[in-house]
């Protein structure tokens, strides 16, 4: 159906500055219309057996497969990021979907005989709630709502997904292909807008659970406003990720790991690295050998395949990451290597270079704020101890990294480091699709977290059944 939105946002090509799509921007009225459409297919969705379900599954991934290229392309466009990237995205959302198509092993539950008493047994169910929806960010327009919706959907539930007004294009393309594998109406639906929608998706009494991940500023009103209305809530945060590079790491082998963790997708991403720890005598080599290498990426269009770094979302963010820039500089810290000013020959778009703030101190602004952009903060410590002090302190916990060639050393920082997710001789600690996405702290606000088995048991209820024949 048509969205009733009465206003309106330009979408742009972030490279070009080009308007490319006009965004509805939907009022409660569309919400309640998702929701209403959603009640009435449930109950069908719901008593259809888990194998039925999953075999839509397989129909939908057939045909992402297909249409691999267009996909990928189409969030180089929206979103900015280089096409390899692009594509990386696409098929992590795939493999949610491949994932969400082992439901009928996924959702079983366990059961016991004689678990009472003589001749009284017992089981645990695991059955769906009704309906969930999904608010998902800017940063990867394909990929985050595929965190969600196919275990939603595969456990039974139906699903409202509102994506990001910024870069919302790619999944009405999935949608025009999950209504191609034959979800039946009413199960998956999609609403698009912002403040307005999602303050209505918090506080719509139908709506059972919300998934969510934006900002800790915003993730912290989301999961107090929608539960306060009862629901199930699981928010993910911003993030402020440590790489700590030891003395006895390979260099030559892990900067380029560290240019792919803090520069990917133009640092926006929850997992980019953002601050630099060099471990003692580490800090000197790490620092010239990471500026080195950053100083040698090329800057530029996604779709050309010899693009290493695309442009930032928006003119807003932008100049916002340009601001922190600014920032640690007034702080004192040495812009080794400078993205301000960065222009990029035919696009007129929103391009930050990549930046190295070099002599960063830990009390530093640089050093603790997220960022959300290309722009490395170097700093010293005396040893791995400090690191893993700093990162304990720090509100957020969303991933921390160690550069090392001693085991001892890698155990205790994955024993101790409070981070939801932990990298060793890894930049980008993602989970794959059958492992949940970490997060503590302020980098996560609820209890299950998506993906893997905490998302079935986030979007299904427990029901223990006790028997007994007379």
């Amino acid at each position: 159906m048509d969205s009733s939105a009465t206003e309106w946002l330009d979408d742009t090509n972030p490279a070009t500055g080009e308007v490319i799509a006009r965004v509805p921007l939907s009022p409660k009225e569309d919400i309640d219309a998702a929701v209403r459409a959603s009640l009435e297919a449930w109950e069908e969705w719901r008593e259809t057996p888990p194998i039925s379900r999953a075999r839509v599954f397989f129909a939908l991934r057939d045909l992402m497969e297909q249409h691999f290229e267009e996909l990928a392309r189409i969030v180089t466009q929206d979103h900015g990021k280089i096409i390899d990237e692009a594509r990386g995205e696409v098929r992590r959302a795939i493999e949610n979907v491949e994932v969400a198509a082992g439901i009928p092993s996924l959702m079983m539950g366990y059961t016991l005989e004689d678990g009472a008493a003589a001749g009284i047994d017992e089981e645990v169910l695991y059955q769906p709630l009704g309906v969930f929806a999904g608010i998902s960010p800017f940063n990867f327009p394909a990929m985050v709502q595929s965190w969600f919706w196919p275990y939603a959907v595969a456990t039974g539930n139906c699903w409202i997904a509102k994506p990001s007004e910024q870069d919302p294009i790619v999944q009405s393309y999935i949608f025009d292909l999950i209504d191609k594998a034959g979800f039946p109406p009413g199960v998956v639906n999609m609403v698009q807008g912002a403040k307005e929608a999602v303050e209505a998706i918090c506080d719509h009494a139908d709506i059972r659970g919300v998934s969510f991940v934006g900002s800790t500023q915003i993730a912290k009103l989301v999961y107090s406003r929608a539960a306060a209305h009862g629901k199930r809530v699981q928010c993910g945060g911003g993030a402020k990720n440590l790489l700590v590079v030891m003395p006895d790491a390979k260099l030559d082998k892990i900067v380029p790991n560290m240019i792919s963790s803090v520069y990917g997708t133009a640092g926006e991403r929850c997992l980019a690295g953002s601050v630099i720890v060099g471990i003692d005598e580490a800090r000197e080599p790490v620092s010239r050998k990471f500026t080195e290498h950053a100083s040698k990426l090329k800057i530029g269009y996604g779709l050309d395949e010899t693009t290493q770094m695309g442009p930032v979302i928006s003119r807003k963010h932008q100049e916002r990451v340009l601001g922190h820039i600014d920032k640690g500089e007034d702080e004192g810290a040495t812009v080794s290597l400078d993205g301000r000013g960065c222009k990029v020959a035919g696009y007129p778009g929103y391009f930050v270079g990549p930046t190295v703030l070099d002599d960063v101190t830990p009390e530093m602004a640089v050093a603790n704020e997220e960022i959300f952009g290309p722009v490395a903060s170097v700093l010293e410590m005396d040893g791995l101890d400090d690191a893993i002090e700093w990162i304990n302190r720090s509100p957020y916990g969303n991933a921390a990294s160690i550069y090392t060639s001693s085991g001892k050393a890698a155990r205790d920082f994955r024993y101790r480091a409070k981070a939801g997710s932990i990298g060793i001789n890894i930049g980008v600690a993602a989970a794959m699709a059958y492992f949940p996405f970490g997060g503590m702290k302020n980098s996560f606000f609820g209890d299950l977290h998506p993906q893997g088995r905490d998302a079935i048991r986030f979007f299904t209820e427990s029901k223990v059944v006790i028997t007994r024949w007379v």
